[in-house]
């Protein structure tokens, strides 16, 4: 990386979210209770693809300033990472990757008809901790499995931490970032 390169960091919407009692709060989407137990479960689609829709329009907005979309790598954490996984795979353009902490994948029944063909080589950074009791481990790991089965280049961590981040998977991240962005 180089003193040239740009991050955009966009927060999430303020929204009332279910499973805190509908607490407003920055949320990519709504989760309810029970979507988060342990195993694949669909989650707020509506919400999902309306946070989609706006990470699309920030990839436009970096392209139109001259930033190549194979330039771009669309990353998370948690609701985040979720957002990275379902807008990444089905963008139309090249990308350079996607990077998914702490996550799963969302709206995953849709990916096989919505996947994009200039992105079914893309490389995924996944990562997860195997002590996260806010999105059990066992839905990053059909995640997955649902990715490898499809096909996708997936580079798969898990780390003895609950739902964070590790001095180990930064550097693992930084790793990445250098062969993504080459």
């Amino acid at each position: 990386m180089c003193s040239s390169d740009l991050f955009v960091f966009p927060h999430a919407p303020m929204m009332p979210v279910t499973i805190n009692n509908g607490y407003v709060m920055r949320a990519w989407y709504d989760v309810s209770f029970g979507d988060l137990e342990g195993k694949t479960k669909q989650a707020d689609e509506k919400g999902v693809r309306a946070s989609q829709a706006e990470i699309e329009k920030l990839i436009a907005h970096e392209v139109a300033r001259g930033v190549a979309a194979k330039k771009i790598v669309i990353a998370g954490f948690s609701q985040g990472g979720a957002i990275a996984l379902q807008t990444g795979l089905r963008h139309a353009r090249k990308l350079a990757g996607i990077m998914a902490l702490s996550t799963y994948l969302p709206v995953a029944h849709t990916l096989p008809a919505e996947a994009a063909a200039a992105n079914r080589s893309i490389p995924v950074f996944y990562a997860h901790g195997t002590h996260d009791q806010v999105i059990p481990i066992a839905m990053a790991e059909a995640s997955r499995k649902i990715l490898d089965a499809a096909g996708y280049h997936v580079e798969w961590h898990s780390y003895p931490m609950q739902h964070s981040v590790c001095i180990e998977e930064i550097a693992d991240i930084s790793a990445w970032l250098v062969s993504v962005l080459r």
